[in-house]
């Protein structure tokens, strides 16, 4: 397992420079005491290769309750729960046993992945010197609230159908085809998952652009001005970005009806706010707002770490013949149906 560790200071170094510009928005106060240096624009520079593994998970455990902050016992029992789950996980396979077993993230010798693939990371999230139970963290309990009744038997309906319909491509899921990263890796919001948790950003005075590690894709945020027509919808939505004092902000609208988040219909708006609070390390916060699919609002906040790796592509395509494979079964399940029902008509 590769652990990715932040390359310079942290917070508690950075408090100790020069104490928070003007203009901050409320709530970046506490994060923001080291001044990130200026791109030729003169806005905070976010540029680099930046993580967000963790293992962390989005909703909190329900051991810890309302309590969002971990103590550091928690946390190392945690981080070694993880090192020795996957030091039995690496060992070799005993061929005299059953390979079965659940799949913990899709892994095992019969599921879905072997453990060698995985890059969750080592460590729990650390936001603002604090180790962190969920990535939630609003609504307190730090679940993802409740849809709505009416999304809920829609939501039913559509998983109902999606597993059924092998009628072609189109019919299967983005990641499944390789449009669109699984699990929200792309965004927006950036959640990390079971690997490929790195993303490169780049920016000028009018765009910032987030390059995600998973699949591919490149998120271009435009700086100012007004979001596309209703008309016209897109993986990821249409983002637009402004600054407020170190912050960038991003709102997020114009989703297509494919993606579905956690439920989420087109209707979804993210609002992203990323603080480079120090020389490795962004503080990440989201916002959902759909109230055709939840109860409420909810907020999560992850740090993203600073990395040396490059990215590198994600072919997901070559060599993938999942697709074709599953096309393939259900024409040959299709076929077999069809003789049967031949046969029990001819009698």
């Amino acid at each position: 397992m590769i652990e990715h560790r932040p390359l310079g200071v942290g917070l508690a170094a950075a408090v100790l420079l020069a104490g928070a510009p003007a203009g901050l928005a409320e709530g970046d106060q506490r994060a923001v005491q080291w001044r990130a240096p200026r791109t030729a624009d003169g806005h905070p520079d976010l540029q680099g290769v930046w993580t967000n593994a963790t293992i962390t998970p989005l909703e909190r455990p329900d051991q810890f309750g309302q309590r969002l902050v971990l103590n550091d016992a928690e946390a190392r029992a945690l981080e070694q729960a993880e090192a020795d789950y996957n030091a039995e996980k690496d060992a070799p396979s005993d061929l005299s046993q059953e390979l079965t077993g659940r799949c913990r993230f899709g892994t095992g010798a019969s599921c879905g992945y072997n453990n060698f693939w995985i890059d969750r990371g080592s460590q729990v999230a650390i936001y603002n010197g604090a180790k962190r139970s969920s990535l939630i963290v609003d609504p307190a309990n730090g679940k993802v609230p409740a849809l709505t009744p009416e999304r809920q038997r829609s939501m039913a309906a559509r998983v109902q159908t999606s597993r059924n319909n092998f009628d072609g491509p189109e019919a299967r899921s983005l990641g499944e085809r390789c449009i669109l990263a699984f699990g929200s890796s792309s965004g927006p919001p950036m959640l990390p998952v079971l690997y490929n948790n790195h993303y490169q950003i780049v920016q000028n005075r009018d765009h910032v652009v987030i390059l995600v590690e998973m699949v591919h894709d490149a998120r271009i945020i435009r700086l100012g001005g007004k979001h596309a027509p209703p008309s016209v919808r897109r993986y990821m939505g249409d983002s637009i970005g402004r600054w407020e004092g170190e912050t960038l902000v991003v709102e997020t609208t114009n989703f297509t009806d494919r993606e579905a988040f956690r439920g989420a219909t087109e209707n979804l708006k993210v609002v992203e706010r990323l603080t480079r609070v120090g020389p490795a390390t962004i503080n990440y916060r989201f916002t959902i707002e759909d109230p055709a699919a939840f109860t409420r609002s909810w907020s999560g906040e992850i740090p993203l770490n600073a990395d040396n790796d490059k990215i590198y592509e994600y072919a997901c395509h070559e060599g993938n013949y999942a697709l074709p494979g599953i096309l393939a079964g259900a024409r040959e399940e299709e076929k077999a149906n069809a003789a049967a029902d031949k046969g029990s008509t001819s009698r």
